[in-house]
């Protein structure tokens, strides 16, 4: 190779490095019948994965017509979300639960309890338990997103299990106090790899710190998720709360916001023992966000979209109750995206002739939990179930 072409590739190599595209002159770019624009779509990362997404056609997206056809889809498309999740245990461990420690909060008592969820694995949490309210009580399985985890969801002063002393925090709020506030049992369930149940490192780096990413990609490896070890466990927090006196265990809802709502929808899809779910920052489709924005490789099933989309995933929920929120300024669960898979949930819950089953609802702020309207949702479709 001669020195001037040598340094004049070396040249080329350079302005990719400094700008992520190539420099293409008119002529050859005329020769080649193709346009910068072009090139640099098709070196374009995010382009490329819209492109595989566009040739994809789920095998399994709703197409029922009546509510015969929709529950026959059902029972096949659920089977196969078990599948891509990696599988459910076959067997139940025995829970072995402990409450570790008994506050009493004055309109509240709260428990700490611990119980297993698999071999090897226990789950912890905190069940909140309302004063004055008749029991058995209508009960809620709260989960937490990114954060602190349930310290998020329950209000907690930093590196502590006391309340704050403030309200309406960060993007949860303190819902499972507000939920337990609105008179139900709530059992505030920390996540895999969130919290108290983070790996060493996590902890060392600080209270916000979470160890999805390695938990989340070994998931993988094993040919399992994350998500369904956390819907798993959700699972059986619904077999602890049936072992409660005080709760009722035929009217249980989900409830969660970003990562939460993600593990309430998937949840309450694949138990059919959730009367209720409220999804919140989360009910999107695929397309919009998961696909095309950065997220936690907790977010993540192998092969899903080959089968459904995420509206599809509400179906299995119906006809029992599903309510969504979303915020019109949530930058990673865009609200277009949202209208567009809330109407195609609309669409499945009125061919199973539920249409007043499903909820959905717009607020202004941000990626965040909002609850007025949920709270009006549950009341009429959980304590009164």
């Amino acid at each position: 190779m001669r020195r001037r072409e040598f340094l004049k590739q070396g040249t080329m190599a350079g302005a990719l490095a400094a700008t992520g595209t190539f420099p293409v002159s008119r002529a050859s770019a005329a020769a080649a019948d193709v346009g910068p624009s072009d090139l640099d779509a098709r070196l374009d990362s995010q382009a490329f994965c819209l492109s595989v997404y566009d040739t994809i056609t789920p095998s399994l997206t709703f197409d029922a017509t009546d509510a015969a056809s929709a529950r026959r889809w059902q029972h096949e498309a659920r089977q196969r979300l078990v599948d891509r999740l990696g599988g459910l245990p076959a067997e139940r461990v025995p829970l072995d639960a402990q409450i570790l420690d008994r506050r009493d909060f004055g309109a509240y008592t709260r428990e700490k309890v611990v119980f297993d969820t698999r071999p090897h694995l226990a789950a912890v949490g905190y069940l909140l338990l309302p004063k004055g309210r008749p029991r058995p009580l209508p009960a809620i399985v709260a989960l937490p997103g990114h954060g602190r985890g349930v310290a998020d969801i329950m209000g907690f002063a930093l590196d502590s299990e006391e309340p704050s002393g403030q309200r309406g925090v960060g993007y949860a709020k303190e819902y499972a106090i507000q939920c337990v506030e609105h008179g139900y049992a709530v059992l505030a369930l920390e996540q895999l790899a969130f919290g108290m149940r983070r790996d060493a490192a996590a902890r060392k780096a600080g209270p916000t710190e979470n160890s999805c990413r390695p938990a989340a990609c070994a998931a993988l490896l094993f040919g399992q998720s994350m998500l369904g070890w956390r819907a798993w466990d959700a699972m059986r927090a619904i077999d602890y709360l049936a072992t409660r006196p005080e709760v009722d265990a035929a009217r249980v809802a989900t409830l969660g916001a970003s990562s939460g709502g993600t593990t309430a929808l998937f949840t309450a899809a694949l138990d059919e023992r959730v009367n209720a779910a409220v999804v919140s920052a989360y009910f999107n489709t695929f397309r919009d966000s998961i696909v095309q924005i950065s997220h936690c490789p907790d977010n993540y099933v192998p092969g899903l979209l080959h089968d459904m989309e995420m509206y599809d995933v509400s179906g299995l929920v119906a006809p029992r109750a599903l309510f969504v929120e979303s915020g019109r300024n949530d930058r990673i669960f865009p609200i277009a995206g949202s209208e567009r898979a809330a109407a195609k949930a609309r669409h499945i819950y009125a061919t199973f002739g539920a249409p007043d089953r499903f909820g959905y609802a717009q607020h202004d702020g941000a990626h965040e939990f909002n609850g007025v309207a949920a709270f009006e949702f549950l009341e009429r479709r959980l304590r009164t179930a």
